[in-house]
């Protein structure tokens, strides 16, 4: 069954699935004098699209040949194993309460080098759980297996877990809706992670309104030449800034 919120997968050249590699280049080259293995996606709040960048911009760095893992940190609400179509019975909180196994928790994911861990069941505790050395210990672990950990949270206005986790991954990536996201509160999403000493390497600016054609729109279709996608009147895209 395809999954719809995979472009990268399902739409392999177009514009947008094109945007989520540059922003997974831009990130392998943002810190020179440090490698970014561990990164935190959020955003300020609900629905603004942070676990399907999350999601394709894993995909992304598996399809070029990274072994891959993401996470979905979002103890409260998760939504990587909707999107995926996969069991949430057995996942991250499982794993850390020591119910099942990392191998048993594990699911391939939709294409080859990539695994996801599912958030599993809700703990009452999610906050002090991402927070304890069990969680701090368990990443470490993974980086000797994977050359990229992705880690999917909840927004940072709601709940304090995206602040925790990004003290301890190399990078973070605030995901902020184009037209949605009320300025005001993207500021103070910064500002709190800021708080905890993030490492913010941009702002991924999605749902953007790319049918107002700027010169990398007007380029790429001239290479590529895809004549269907010039004749939708409105498409979404992503941008990211530093």
């Amino acid at each position: 069954m395809m999954q719809h919120n995979l472009v990268t997968l399902n739409k392999p050249r177009s514009l947008i699935a094109e945007a989520y590699r540059t922003l997974r280049t831009n990130i392998q080259f943002s810190c020179l004098d440090k490698e970014i293995k561990k990164l935190v996606i959020t955003s300020s709040g609900p629905n603004e699209g942070k676990s399907t960048t999350a999601l394709n911009l894993s995909v992304t760095f598996a399809q070029n040949g990274y072994k891959t893992i993401l996470l979905d940190c979002d103890l409260r609400k998760p939504s990587i194993h909707k999107k995926l179509k996969i069991s949430n019975l057995n996942g991250l909180s499982n794993i850390l309460v020591g119910e099942v196994s990392f191998e048993n928790a594990l699911n391939k994911g939709p294409v080859e080098n990539l695994d996801i861990i599912t958030a599993g069941t809700r703990p009452p505790n999610p906050a002090e759980l991402l927070s304890s050395q069990k969680m701090i210990s368990f990443i470490q672990g993974l980086e000797e297996k994977y050359d990229y950990i992705l880690i999917d949270t909840p927004p940072v206005l709601m709940v304090t877990d995206a602040q925790v986790l990004s003290k301890y991954v190399d990078g973070t990536l605030l995901v902020v809706a184009s037209g949605e996201a009320e300025k005001d509160a993207v500021k103070r999403a910064k500002e709190l992670l800021e708080k905890v000493d993030a490492n913010i390497l941009g702002v991924v600016l999605n749902k953007l309104d790319t049918s107002r054609k700027g010169y990398y729109g007007y380029y790429y279709q001239y290479y590529y030449g895809h004549e269907q996608e010039k004749k939708q009147k409105r498409r979404k895209g992503i941008f990211f800034s530093r």
